[in-house]
């Protein structure tokens, strides 16, 4: 029997990789998208579109507003940065952002009888959240099986998968493509336009056009 999955699933080029290497992998996938008060929305446009024609069963999409405590580009009036990935922390961090969204994938996860969670974290291609490193994700772990009446009564150990965490994202491109992901139905911009074209130089398009370049494929995507 195939188990099931919760896959956190934002329609961003990682998220949707990581969906279609649950299902290579095996797994029955429930997507969980987030409407946070997030500056671009266009990708849950597309993940609402796309979720179920990925393979999900389910889509949930759980709504709450980040905006009420800011402190990010993308959850307030902070100008996006667009001039290239640095190396500190960018403001385009949100503070706890993964903490939030793994949470209510495991209590849905915990509900649905499912003990593996799925997240496109990646700590190679990336702009430095602390949230996206693998100490974090054991961490993580160790808390969700610490922390649910699964865990404690050993009815079931959850398990967090990351399966592009030391990928770069040349080599997650290439493995999306074998796996027949539509990268035309993603997106990964931080400040889109109101119709969804995507900027080309905040640091999620410079990361997305330099893991195209460097895997020898074109972006399918339309930008400014």
């Amino acid at each position: 029997m195939m188990r099931k999955a919760v896959i956190l699933y934002s329609s961003g080029l990682d998220s949707t990789t990581c969906l279609a290497i649950a299902q290579d992998q095996g797994f029955t996938p429930y997507a969980i998208s987030f409407d946070y008060g997030q500056r671009h929305r266009h990708e849950l446009d597309l993940a609402r579109a796309n979720a179920k024609k990925l393979g999900a069963v389910e889509h949930l999409v759980v709504a709450f507003d980040l905006r009420q405590v800011g402190g990010s580009a993308l959850t307030s009036e902070i100008e996006v940065p667009k001039e290239g990935v640095g190396h500190d922390i960018p403001v385009t961090y949100v503070p706890a952002r993964n903490t939030i969204f793994l949470s209510f994938a495991l209590g849905w996860a915990e509900v649905l009888g499912a003990y593996d969670i799925f997240i496109g974290v990646n700590a190679l291609d990336y702009s430095g959240y602390p949230d996206c490193r693998p100490e974090y994700i054991d961490a993580y772990q160790r808390m969700a099986n610490l922390a649910t009446k699964a865990g404690v009564e050993g009815t079931g150990q959850f398990t967090i998968h990351t399966p592009l965490i030391n990928l770069t994202k040349a080599e997650i491109i290439r493995q999306g493509t074998a796996l027949g992901v539509d990268y035309s139905q993603t997106h990964s911009c931080y400040d889109p336009t109101p119709e969804g074209l995507s900027c080309g130089v905040c640091d999620s398009c410079r990361l997305r056009l330099k893991g195209f370049s460097e895997a020898g494929l074109n972006d399918p995507l339309r930008y400014v």
